[in-house]
């Protein structure tokens, strides 16, 4: 069964369609590539799914269930994690810190209760060896590189169960060696069997670890085939509108 369906999902902001009778789903432990040029309705798409947006028209399914979004809060708790491309994370902190911001664990008793540093220190350090990521707990951030930034907030999104996980420009501005870094880390949450959502402008990178490409053209689904199947010179042609639809 699917995890996540999408039927005839449009988004319109007055006379501007954004988005328009978009149709796909995704399987648990799969990555999609979600590619288009800049204003084809990718990131707005990833926002009704992460709950930003209402859509227009259509409907969203969450394993058989019909899925309503108001506020990305709900999202959260249908298991629906979003890693944006600043990264939203606060530079002054530790990982371990950013892992667990808004969501800290404490002990005491009653009203006398402080933060659990130790617990949240050794959760986070599991996260980071499942992830295989050279990150540790007390490290500040700002004192990361880019690779270990994104582990950080995809060390985030396994904290809180996630069962999909959009990612936006991942592998953006970053260097090779971190590149292969983020696709790494890509890898692991599918090997936990978590959905990952990639959108990317980087074709190497799609192609390299998804295992399928979506492909959005002026606010529709020009295409949705295995990588198997496709190349990149297709997948060019669909972007630019040299290829129709296939």
């Amino acid at each position: 069964m699917s995890v996540l369906e999408l039927a005839n999902i449009s988004k319109h902001f007055g006379a501007i369609q954004a988005v328009n009778d978009v149709s796909l789903s995704i399987e648990a432990g799969q990555v999609v590539g979600l590619m288009g040029d800049n204003g084809a309705g990718k990131s707005t798409l990833v926002k009704m799914i992460a709950g930003n947006f209402r859509p227009s028209h259509g409907t969203m399914q969450m394993d058989g269930k019909e899925l309503i979004l108001h506020k990305p809060v709900e999202a959260r708790q249908h298991g629906i994690e979003i890693v944006h491309q600043d990264l939203a994370l606060c530079n002054n902190l530790t990982a371990a810190a950013n892992v667990y911001l808004g969501r800290e664990l404490r002990r005491g008793v009653g009203p006398f209760r402080i933060l659990d540093y130790a617990a949240m220190y050794k959760r986070a350090g599991q996260i980071f060896a499942v992830l295989k990521s050279e990150t540790r707990p007390r490290d500040l951030v700002k004192q990361m590189s880019g690779g270990q930034r994104q582990a950080v907030a995809i060390a985030r999104t396994m904290l809180s169960q996630a069962k999909i996980v959009l990612m936006d420009e991942p592998t953006a501005a970053i260097s090779v060696r971190q590149v292969a870094e983020v696709l790494n880390l890509i890898r692991h949450l599918r090997d936990q069997g978590i959905a990952v959502v990639l959108i990317s402008h980087r074709m190497p990178d799609v192609f390299d670890v998804a295992d399928r490409v979506i492909v959005m053209r002026r606010g529709r689904k020009v295409a949705d085939k295995t990588i198997a199947s496709s190349s990149p010179e297709e997948v060019t042609g669909l972007i630019t509108g040299a290829i129709e639809q296939v």
